[in-house]
């Protein structure tokens, strides 16, 4: 990923929260040369390894998981907030761009595949979703039609050889600048823009 050097996001906890709040990525292996994209959600284990480590499962009807199988390097790209940037919010004549935070993680796959060790990452999963809901969900699946249902995805996890962050985030610009571009995000009535100026202002 090109990364000028103002936009460059080295801070793990900064990282760590943007795989935290957007956790629905994209899963990237390339065999024979030809890229193959898989979008699904990812659980991070910051306590694993340098980097930390990925987990998560995909279908097995899903020829990707093959992919994984054969201990190549595979890359998963998180979106984090973004934003159009108006020229009419910088204090002399520019032109248009975008901000935006994103996170390349690259590293070497696992694949989960005993019964045992698969299902206790899907509860690992469900539970780490369900505690943010009102009324968690409690499963009341049958002990066959769960092994059926897991019989059907394979899971894996990866661990990171290299982290890099992307928050481009106008740092390029004065303070003054970044201030005003801050309060034109404000004034957007956008999630993504109120998002961006949040991280801009390091709330």
């Amino acid at each position: 990923m090109y990364i000028p050097a103002a936009f460059n996001e080295i801070n793990p906890e900064r990282l760590a929260a943007l795989f935290r709040d957007n956790s629905f990525g994209m899963l990237i292996t390339a065999p024979e040369g030809i890229p193959f994209v898989t979008h699904l959600p990812f659980l991070l284990d910051p306590s694993a390894g340098k980097h930390g480590k990925l987990l998560g499962h995909i279908a097995r009807a899903n020829p990707q998981w093959r992919h994984l199988a054969s201990g190549a390097e595979v890359l998963a790209v998180f979106q984090g907030p973004h934003a159009y940037i108006s020229p009419s919010w910088y204090l002399s004549p520019n032109v248009p761009t975008w901000n935006y935070a994103v996170a390349h993680a690259r590293g070497i796959p696992r694949l989960i595949e005993d019964p045992a060790e698969l299902d206790a990452l899907v509860e690992r999963q469900t539970q780490y979703h369900e505690s943010q809901m009102p009324s968690p969900y409690q499963s009341g699946l049958a002990d066959e039609q769960r092994a059926r249902l897991l019989d059907m995805i394979v899971g894996f996890e990866i661990e990171i050889t290299e982290l890099q962050g992307k928050f481009k985030l106008s740092q390029n610009r004065s303070q003054e600048e970044q201030r005003s571009v801050i309060k034109g995000l404000n004034q957007a009535d956008n999630p993504h823009a109120a998002a961006v100026a949040k991280l801009m202002s390091g709330t």
